[in-house]
């Protein structure tokens, strides 16, 4: 039961997205209440149902919802034809159709302008159906069998259609997991197009965290008939995360606990690690980041697994970080950064060289060793719990893009972090903590390679940040990534000053000499 909605599997009808069965007239109530926290300005909902099938008892509930103010009178429109009502989100338009003669009198009600930003509700929609946007849900109510409660079948249409699938499948998640009490927190979003979270919080105030992540689409082909997603190797489903947190959690590592899932829908509840973070007003928190450091020293230090399951016969391969993944990101310099940023276009001969230095660079890091890069260790994503003894108190999240390959890339990742500026003697101090520990783990330890590695991967992946944040703002919509990049400018500048980078730094130099200055050049401040 949900909150005692009893949910049926699909009838052998085929129109209907879902079917629904509410034993009685709180049911109703709270099946609307429910759906009311899916509804966005512009929806467009239609109500339908013979006399006592319950279509008052919903609308009052749904529009009460919407306006937050659960003691609303909410009259029959039948003789008014339209009510409109003000709501925290947007406008509610409830409306009966029933005495109008067609669609065509919808234009001199002006029901294009008032529903353009707001959520409708509309019975007898069969009289005017001509006029109603296409796109939308339907709900039929109908007395159930022997005249017990009733039954309600949604279907969606067009857009609506999956995202009706979605709503079935959150609920069926809560309800099978014992969170259908819960209520909805939306939370910040960051980078991502197609994932978001919210926080759902009980009424005893216990929280768990929704993490919605539906297959990501296909993207156009860039290079050799594959999208960029496919070859910078992100994950393309919510498989990638379940497999890397249960592999994580079997290390001894608070990555969140599951409480189930839908991997269809990609759509996981996961354990809440809570909001305390690795860094401060100040900046970098030096005692958590040694233990984010520290984490990193035994994480490299272990045998890892290259195959991970995810479920009953479902296993997921970490797919390696290989020279056209590295290549590809590094080319997002190119491909935003210099033309939007700076105003410039390379030449052809310009970027042939540019992936020529790359490629003669990466050389090495893709004949070193290889362990599991998590890919976006950095302060956003670590979680301070005080609470746990030793290492558990690095709460993780945000690994599903984890892929194999050289362990300086998450270390450069923690220590010159995006969002926050590390300064180089932490910076310094924790790369010397990091080869302590690792030498002290493994005599064998090569750490002037690991210095080499390191330079060459932070350069790498300051290379593809300033490319993805002119992204972010350019293709997105997204500005406010714009101020991160003098942070990720002086890393760079930094890392090309190691000798293992003096071609490429002569590269820099010769193109983008507004990024790096020529060494008798005043820096910029």
């Amino acid at each position: 039961m949900v909150n005692g909605l009893a949910l049926m599997s699909e009838q052998d009808v085929s129109q209907v997205a879902w079917i629904v069965t509410l034993p009685d007239h709180e049911a109703t109530e709270n099946f609307a209440r429910k759906l009311a926290e899916e509804l966005k300005p512009g929806d467009l909902l239609t109500l339908s149902g013979g006399l006592g099938a319950g279509k008052t008892t919903f609308a009052r509930a749904l529009v009460r919802t919407l306006a937050n103010d659960p003691e609303l009178e909410v009259p029959s429109p039948t003789f008014t034809l339209m009510q409109v009502y003000d709501g925290p989100l947007c406008p509610i338009v409830h409306a009966d159709f029933y005495r109008l003669s067609g669609g065509y009198e919808l234009v001199e009600l002006g029901w294009e302008e008032l529903t353009e930003n707001a959520i409708a509700l509309v019975e007898w929609p069969e009289r005017a159906e001509d006029a109603l946007n296409p796109e939308h849900l339907d709900i039929h109510l109908d007395i159930g069998p022997g005249g017990r409660g009733r039954i309600a079948m949604l279907t969606g249409t067009g857009a609506f259609a999956s995202r009706l699938q979605r709503i079935k499948a959150f609920r069926n998640l809560v309800d099978r997991c014992g969170w259908s009490d819960a209520a909805r927190l939306p939370m910040p979003s960051d980078a991502s197009v197609i994932r978001s979270y919210e926080r759902l919080v009980k009424p005893n105030g216990e929280t768990a965290l929704l993490m919605i992540s539906p297959p990501r689409p296909v993207g156009p082909p860039v290079r050799r008939g594959k999208p960029y997603t496919t070859i910078a190797k992100l994950a393309e489903t919510v498989h990638a995360f379940v497999a890397m947190d249960k592999g994580l959690r079997a290390l001894g590592f608070s990555a969140p606990y599951i409480y189930g899932e839908d991997l269809d829908a990609g759509l996981l509840l996961i354990e809440d690690l809570g909001s305390e973070p690795v860094v401060d007003e100040n900046g970098p928190i030096p005692e958590r980041y040694a233990e984010a450091t520290r984490l990193l020293v035994k994480l490299h230090s272990t045998e890892l697994p290259q195959v991970l399951p995810v479920s009953n016969g479902i296993e997921h391969e970490i797919p390696p970080y290989d020279l056209e993944a590295l290549l590809i990101e590094v080319e997002l310099l190119a491909d935003w950064y210099v033309p939007h940023i700076i105003g410039t276009q390379l030449s052809g001969s310009a970027r042939a060289e540019f992936v020529n230095l790359w490629t003669e660079a990466l050389g090495e890091i893709l004949a070193g060793p290889v362990t599991w890069i998590l890919r976006d260790y950095h302060s956003p994503n670590l979680i301070w719990m005080p609470e746990r003894e030793g290492l558990q108190r690095v709460g993780l999240i945000d690994f599903q893009d984890a892929v194999l390959g050289s362990p300086a890339y998450d270390v450069a990742s923690l220590l010159q972090d995006a969002r926050i500026t590390v300064p180089a003697d932490l910076e310094l101090k924790l790369i010397g903590l990091y080869a302590r520990e690792r030498k002290a783990a493994d005599p064998d330890f090569d750490v002037s390679g690991f210095a080499r590695a390191y330079a060459i991967m932070a350069t790498q992946r300051a290379t593809k940040i300033l490319g993805i944040f002119a992204r972010l703002d350019r293709r997105d919509g997204k500005p406010h990534y714009l101020k991160h990049l003098p942070r990720i400018e002086a890393y760079l500048t930094r890392n090309l000053a190691h000798p293992a980078l003096g071609r490429l730094k002569v590269w820099y130099e010769t193109y983008l000499p507004r990024l790096i200055p020529l060494e008798d050049e005043t820096p910029p401040s």
